[in-house]
C-alpha cells in the first residue's frame, strides 16, 4: 500500500487517537523500526520497562500491538505507520523478528483457510446453479425420497401458488390492452418489471421472465407493437392454460410446467421418458454466456433411421468446460430419452455405444434438396403441438446466402429467410458458398434464423460452423 499521512489519519478511529499518534512519532521512542514488502514492525517505550510490540500488515491494512487498548488500531499502530510515511528510510530491512514473521503466518494460514471455504461455497454454488438450470435439484429429490407424500403435497401447494399468480396475471394484461400499447412511458414500464418479481415470487419464475422479454421489446425496432403484442399473447394463453390445468392432457401439463420455469428432474426424465435409439447425427452445437457467469450449450441431433430431431442442453459456471465432445458432422449410436411434452424435443442420453463410423450424408444432410416446405411443414406442427417453445431445429437445402438492404438472408426457389448472424460469421458464410447453394441448419426463433452449421450438397463433413459466441 502507498503510505500518506492523509491515508494513516483516515484509519484513526477517532480524533483522540490521532492526536495520541503524532505525540508518539519521535524517533527517540522508538528503538526497534523495521519493514519488509508485507509488513511494517516496531517497539515502542511506554511506561512499562518492556516496550509495546507493534506490527502493521500492510496487505489489509491489519494492526496488532500488545498495549492493553481497546480502540483499534491503537496509537502506536497509527504512529508506526506516520513514521513510515514520513521517512521510509528509518526502518532496517531484513527479516521480520519471530513475533512479526509468526502473526503473518498465522494470518495467511487464515486467510488460506477462508479462500478454500469461500472456494468450496462457490463450487456448491456454481454447481447448484447448473443442477437447477438442467432441471436437477438435489434437495428436492432427496426430500421426495425420504418423503413422498410431502413432496406431492408440496407440489400441489406450488400449482396453487402459481395458478394464483396466474389469474392475477391475466387481469393485468386484461388492464394493459385495455389502455393501449401506444399509452406506455417509462413508468409502465416499471410496472411490468414488478409484475415480473411478483410471478418469481410465486414460484413462476418463467412467467416473470416472459413479461421481462416483452418488457424489454418496447420501442426496441419498428414492429415492437407486433412482437410485444405476439408475448403478451402467449403469457395470455400460458393463463388460460394454466387455469384449467387438470383438464389437459398430461404432455400440455409438462409444458405449461415448463413455460413457468419448473423443470424436471433429471432421474425423473431418464425414468418415464420416451426412449429412441439411432444413428445420432450432429447438426449442430451453441455455446452462448447466460447471466451471472453461467454458460449454456445447445446440443442439435437428427436421427438417421427415425428422422426425429433432438435438443441436448448442458451448463457450466465460473468458466468450467462442457463434459463430452460434440462435433458438428460426426454421428454417435445412442439411446436418448426424451423430456415429455407436446413436441418433445429435449433429450438425455441414456446410453452410448461405442462407434467410430463417419456420418452419412443423409443424416448430415437432414433433408432432402427439395424439402423446404416440408422444414416448414415440421416446425408448423411443433408450433400447433407447443406454442411457447421459442427454438425450432431448421435444416434449409440448396440455401444461397445473399446479402440485401434488409440484411443478410438465406434464398431458394425465389424465397427468403432472414437470418440473425454477426459480421464475422456473416462474411465467412458468404466466402465459404462462393455464390454457391449449401444446407444450413440453424436455429429459428420465429422471426429469423441463426445458422449453425453448413455443409456443400452431398458432403458428410460440415464446410462452415458458427464460432464460439
Amino acid at each position: 500500500m502507498t503510505l500518506t499521512m492523509e491515508g494513516v489519519l483516515a484509519l484513526a478511529p477517532d480524533e483522540a487517537s490521532a492526536k495520541a499518534a503524532r505525540g508518539l512519532t519521535s524517533l527517540a521512542k522508538w528503538p526497534l523500526l523495521g519493514a519488509d514488502d508485507a509488513a511494517v514492525w516496531g517497539e515502542c517505550q511506554g511506561s512499562g520497562s518492556k516496550p509495546y510490540q507493534t506490527q502493521v500488515d500492510l496487505s489489509g491494512p491489519a494492526f496488532r500491538c500488545s498495549c492493553p487498548s481497546r480502540k483499534f488500531p491503537c496509537k502506536h499502530g497509527l504512529a508506526l505507520l506516520m513514521l513510515r510515511a514520513q521517512d521510509a528510510s528509518k526502518f532496517s530491512g531484513g527479516e521480520p523478528p519471530a513475533w512479526v514473521a509468526e502473526w503473518l503466518a498465522s494470518r495467511g494460514e487464515r486467510a488460506q483457510k477462508k479462500e478454500e471455504r469461500d472456494q468450496k461455497a462457490a463450487d456448491r454454488a456454481a454447481e447448484r446453479a447448473v443442477q437447477l438450470a438442467d432441471g436437477v435439484d438435489p434437495a428436492q429429490a432427496a426430500s421426495a425420497l425420504a418423503d413422498p407424500e410431502g413432496a406431492t403435497k408440496r407440489e400441489a401447494q406450488r400449482w396453487r401458488r402459481i395458478e394464483e399468480a396466474a389469474g392475477e396475471l391475466q387481469r393485468w394484461l386484461g388492464d394493459q390492452i385495455g389502455r393501449g400499447l401506444g399509452a406506455l412511458d417509462d413508468a409502465a414500464i416499471r410496472g411490468w418489471r414488478t409484475m415480473a418479481a411478483r410471478m418469481v415470487d410465486a414460484q413462476a419464475p418463467g412467467l416473470g421472465q416472459r413479461l421481462t422479454a416483452a418488457a424489454d421489446g418496447w420501442r426496441a425496432g419498428a414492429d415492437w407493437p407486433e412482437r410485444m403484442l405476439a408475448r403478451l399473447g402467449l403469457l395470455q394463453l400460458a393463463c388460460e392454460a394454466i387455469g384449467r390445468r387438470e383438464a389437459l392432457p398430461a404432455a400440455v401439463q409438462a409444458d405449461l410446467r415448463t413455460v413457468c420455469g419448473w423443470p424436471l428432474d433429471q432421474a425423473e426424465v431418464l425414468a418415464t421418458g420416451e426412449r429412441l435409439t439411432d444413428r445420432w447425427t450432429v447438426i449442430g452445437v451453441i455455446v452462448e454466456e447466460r447471466d451471472a457467469r453461467l454458460n449454456e450449450r445447445r446440443v442439435w441431433l437428427h436421427g438417421a433411421r427415425s428422422g426425429r430431431r433432438a435438443w441436448l442442453l448442458d451448463h457450466t459456471h465460473g468458466g468450467r468446460g462442457f463434459e463430452g465432445l460434440w462435433l458438428p458432422g460426426s454421428g454417435k449410436d445412442l439411446t436418448l430419452v426424451f423430456y415429455p411434452g407436446g413436441a418433445p424435443l429435449r433429450a438425455l442420453v441414456a446410453d452410448e455405444a461405442p462407434s467410430t463410423e463417419p456420418a452419412s450424408t443423409e443424416a448430415a444432410a437432414g433433408v432432402t434438396p427439395q424439402a423446404w416446405s416440408a422444414e416448414w411443414e415440421r416446425v408448423a406442427q411443433r408450433i400447433a403441438a407447443h406454442p411457447f417453445a421459442s427454438l425450432h431445429p431448421v435444416v434449409l437445402a440448396n440455401a444461397t446466402p445473399v446479402a440485401s438492404d434488409a440484411g443478410p438472408h438465406l434464398t431458394a426457389e425465389g424465397r427468403a429467410v432472414p437470418l440473425r448472424l454477426g459480421d464475422e460469421d456473416w462474411w465467412s458464410l458468404m466466402a465459404v458458398s462462393g455464390a454457391h447453394p449449401l444446407d444450413v441448419m440453424g436455429e429459428w426463433d420465429g422471426v429469423r434464423l441463426s445458422p449453425l452449421t453448413a455443409w456443400a450438397a452431398g458432403s458428410a463433413r460440415p464446410l462452415w460452423t458458427r464460432s464460439a459466441a
